[in-house]
């Protein structure tokens, strides 16, 4: 769950420069799927259906984070200017 989380931040950090619903927008959301795939394979977490909501957590948690990190760096960025 961590590794998913994990995965998804910079996603979300990408998604947020994104026009929304664009074709890039949509790949930084679906471009990480793979790697959950790999890293619940690799974990041996399974596919049991008990696990899906805590992944999906995860993974929406990860992009909302990464979004929120970009959002706070550009408004940082934009005190320092002023």
């Amino acid at each position: 769950m961590i590794a998913t989380y994990l995965v998804n931040m910079p996603f979300g950090y990408i998604r947020q420069g994104f026009k929304k619903y664009s074709v890039k927008w949509f790949v930084a959301i679906h471009l990480p799927i793979p790697f959950v795939i790999l890293f619940r394979h690799f974990f041996e977490v399974g596919y049991e259906i008990y696990t899906y909501p805590f992944m999906l957590f995860a993974f929406f948690m990860g992009q909302f984070s990464g979004k929120k990190i970009r959002i706070y760096k550009l408004k940082k960025n934009d005190i320092k200017i002023q």
